[in-house]
């Protein structure tokens, strides 16, 4: 069992023994979504803001082939400067124990590990999805497979704009897997508070989220569940601004021969660079803003 790999934090375990809420986080965001010392400074905020919301935060990693589920400040710095950190799905998993090694969890990993610690509530950035062009690469990412099969609900900012949104919310429709644009119409784009893409379901309060996430598996539904949060409006790229950056990224992407996992680290990269960083920020903004609504929901859930 995977729970034979796991090392859960004193205070995550006390924190589930007395009902208290608790958030999982990833740790990719830590070891390859950002530089040094801004993955750190993001890292613990999110931790911060997840405390001061009512909840415990439980950042999720691999720390020599043990599966951290709660990890200390230490940990987080050590996973921020380490090399050769691989990042984590479920495939990923295996190796990574067996060989001893340090690894970052994916949405997919984190929820995997989240789900055997017995955590409810993931919170993240955006999630993978259907790239685009991949009715030619198959480029579909492992979060959409876990989201379908987890019984883990991820808080997020909607799918990273580099992918297919229309192909994405297609996917997940045909695995089953509910979707909730919280406090929006419209499904929301990472960056960008409006993909163009109207949702099939508004919730507006935690309180709703809550009892919807409680009714499905009171009905012994399997898998995960999706919900959107757009990012606050003053940090938001449109995304009639953000499509043409991308689009550049893509190009540059395909010129390097750039594939496989690599390809969405090389993509985020490139918008940052081609938005003089103010895709990071926007990035940072949206964990936050996420962090306070994800508390929000492991609260109403108790």
């Amino acid at each position: 069992m995977l729970r034979d790999y796991m090392d859960i934090n004193h205070e995550v375990l006390e924190a589930m023994a007395f009902g208290k809420p608790v958030v999982a986080l990833e740790s990719t965001i830590i070891a390859h979504g950002m530089p040094y010392p801004m993955n750190v400074e993001t890292a613990l905020s999110v931790n911060r803001v997840i405390r001061e919301n009512g909840a415990i935060p439980a950042v999720i990693g691999i720390i020599n082939g043990r599966v951290k589920v709660g990890l200390t400040d230490e940990e987080i710095e050590y996973l921020a400067k380490a090399e050769k950190v691989m990042k984590v799905s479920r495939r990923d998993f295996p190796i990574v124990c067996a060989e001893g090694l340090d690894g970052a969890t994916t949405v997919a990993g984190t929820m995997i590990a989240a789900k055997a610690a017995g955590i409810r509530i993931f919170v993240t950035g955006g999630v993978g999805g259907v790239h685009r062009g991949a009715g030619e690469s198959f480029d579909i990412s492992a979060d959409l497979e876990e989201l379908k099969d987890t019984d883990v609900v991820v808080v997020c900012a909607g799918v990273k704009s580099i992918l297919d949104i229309s192909a994405t919310l297609e996917y997940l429709e045909t695995s089953g897997v509910p979707v909730i644009s919280y406090e929006t119409d419209d499904f929301p784009a990472f960056y960008s508070r409006k993909s163009g893409f109207k949702t099939e379901c508004r919730l507006s309060s935690p309180e709703a989220v809550a009892a919807a996430i409680k009714t499905k598996y009171d009905m012994g539904l399997k898998g995960g569940m999706l919900i959107a949060c757009p990012i606050p409006e003053q940090h938001e790229i449109p995304f009639e601004t953000i499509d043409v950056i991308i689009r550049q990224a893509l190009d540059d992407c395909e010129k390097e021969g750039i594939s496989g996992k690599r390809v969405t680290p090389f993509l985020l990269d490139r918008v940052s660079e081609l938005t003089s960083g103010q895709s990071l920020e926007a990035n940072i903004q949206l964990v936050l803003n996420n962090a306070v609504i994800g508390a929000a929901i492991s609260k109403s859930l108790i």
